[in-house]
């Protein structure tokens, strides 16, 4: 079961339908959900037109396809930079100045086809300045959703998410067909920059609280790092990435393949091809009325072991589907189980990840996915080169579902879920004399006198312990024992600055209040444990 309890609307049957439309009673999550879906219609219209124009500048099927290549491309180098500028600015500006980039870009390609300036070179260039954009918009969307609806309505609103990407897969391509078809390739592009700044201004009417640190802000390249190791210590994070990469890898398959296979159906076209597009989108439209009830009945490790195993065996059914008539509903059904997977290790992501480090969490959820899509997509093809289409499909779900056997182990609610709420229990120290923000290394040291024959569960506590440091940033972590006093043990661990010491105390959360309370059940005698800090003294060697 799952491991919060449901809420009034989720416990009765009839009222679940209801509960997944329930973050958009919320004006801001409302309002930031149509800029959402603007902008994936925007993605998914310059995607059709960039390709369609590059059909008309060059006969080269290897510059057609390096238009997605591209596109996505972006992700891969500024995932995590994209992550750590997200937490360390203003949100809310970060993400106008995105709509504001992918209006540039628009309106540079209209101006270059306008001017007769295009090139198939200048177009790469200018869907990878586009995509630039795009990398930089996912995470910080990402990391705005959890802060804007309740706990419990989180799931719904990242069910609407998908919703609002799905249906931008249908009404993006529509849109550009008509455009580029009476208006021509260029009013496309308007379109696009048009509605990109409609977008920006909405979010500009996005009032936020600012949350006042005394702190100054984080290095780039520091903030980088932090995002990297807190995963690295996360087991709940692990697993997600697992998870993600997997069922991506296995998915891919079915959209890469998708034109080949509707070109093997009797009468195929690519009216055919479309259909099944649409139809696969119209199932991950359809979840989202599932979602509720599927939830309430399931955990998500199940939803994602059972949706996994139905999307393998739909992708098999579409590829041996005799006709549009088989396929169609095949398409649906997958859909529906692909957009269940999917929501289902989102929030589980989202869930593992604290506010302060969330957009850079998220932005390496992102980079996972697009690198299992990706090279999933390299692979199948690969596959059905070199034997045939079918047979690749079917290779790619027995592996899918095989690998997911095999890390069967990897758990997205194994064991209790951590309370990542903000804490200001902990009151940062006061020294005897000033010290420089930049001083550093900064080693703390905490005493603890503990029963001997209770070791092995301190040990246990502190392995814990090791992880919250380090997902907290710190550089190195050890615990070391007295040789002449057993009960007398000593944890230390250094931080790259005194500045970075000090925003441990903005980041703790009840999960870490909880733990320290745990560790202090272990400490004898009627004082608490002893803590000192140090500050690295430069000394010239030599």
């Amino acid at each position: 079961m799952s491991d919060s309890p449901p809420s009034e609307q989720e416990a009765d049957g009839p009222a679940l339908p209801a509960a997944a439309f329930a973050p958009l009673a919320d004006p801001v999550f409302r309002t930031l959900w149509v800029v959402w879906f603007t902008a994936n219609v925007c993605m998914s219209m310059n995607d059709v037109a960039a390709a369609w124009l590059m059909t008309s500048l060059t006969t080269s099927p290897v510059m057609v396809a390096l238009v997605q290549t591209a596109a996505t491309l972006p992700v891969f180098l500024l995932g995590l930079p994209s992550g750590a500028l997200a937490d360390i600015l203003d949100r809310r500006r970060y993400f106008v100045v995105t709509q504001f980039w992918v209006a540039a870009t628009a309106l540079l390609l209209c101006l270059a086809i306008v001017s007769d300036a295009i090139n198939p070179t200048l177009l790469l260039l200018l869907v990878f300045a586009n995509g630039i954009g795009l990398a930089m918009r996912w995470p910080v969307y990402s990391a705005i959703v959890p802060g804007l609806v309740p706990r419990v309505q989180l799931p719904a609103a990242l069910a609407l998410n998908g919703l609002a990407m799905n249906a931008s897969r249908i009404a993006g391509p529509v849109l550009a067909g008509a455009l580029i078809a009476g208006a021509g390739t260029a009013w496309v592009f308007v379109v696009n920059a048009v509605l990109s700044v409609i977008a920006g201004f909405l979010i500009l009417r996005w009032k936020t609280v600012e949350e006042p640190s005394a702190l100054p802000g984080e290095r780039f390249l520091g903030a980088m790092r932090v995002g990297v190791q807190y995963v690295r210590q996360s087991a709940a994070m692990r697993a997600v990435l697992v998870r993600v990469m997997n069922f991506f890898g296995q998915s891919t398959a079915l959209i890469a393949l998708l034109p080949l296979v509707a070109r093997g159906m009797h009468g195929g076209s690519a009216g055919t091809y479309t259909l099944l597009f649409a139809s696969l989108g119209f199932g991950a439209i359809l979840s989202v009325f599932m979602l509720p009830h599927m939830r309430h009945r399931r955990t998500r490790d199940e939803l994602i072991r059972d949706g996994s195993v139905v999307q393998a065996a739909a992708m098999v059914a579409a590829g041996f589907a005799p006709n549009v008539y088989v396929a169609v509903p095949v398409m649906v059904v997958a859909g529906i189980a692909w957009l269940t997977v999917a929501n289902s290790i989102s929030i589980a992501a989202q869930l593992a990840l604290p506010n302060w480090v969330r957009a850079r969490g998220m932005s390496t959820f992102q980079v996972a996915l697009m690198g299992g899509a990706g090279a999933g997509a390299a692979l199948w093809g690969q596959v059905a080169a070199l034997t045939d289409v079918r047979t690749s499909l079917a290779v790619a779900a027995v592996t899918g579902v095989a690998v997911l056997w095999l890390t069967r182990g990897y758990k997205v609610e194994g064991g209790a879920e951590e309370d990542l709420t903000p804490s200001q229990s902990w009151k940062a120290p006061v020294t005897a004399l000033p010290v420089e923000p930049d001083a550093g290394p900064v080693m703390t040291t905490i005493e603890y006198r503990i029963d001997p024959a209770r070791a092995d569960e301190f040990r246990a506590v502190m392995q814990e312990s090791r992880r919250s440091r380090l997902r907290q940033g710190a550089l190195s972590w050890e615990l070391f024992r007295d040789t002449n006093d057993p009960g007398r043990y000593l944890e230390y661990f250094v931080d790259e600055s005194w500045v970075e010491h000090l925003r441990r105390f903005d980041r703790v959360t009840a999960a870490d209040v909880a733990l320290r309370a745990r560790r202090l059940a272990f400490h004898l005698g009627e004082q608490p444990p002893v803590v000192t800090r140090y500050i690295a003294e430069p000394v010239r060697h030599g």
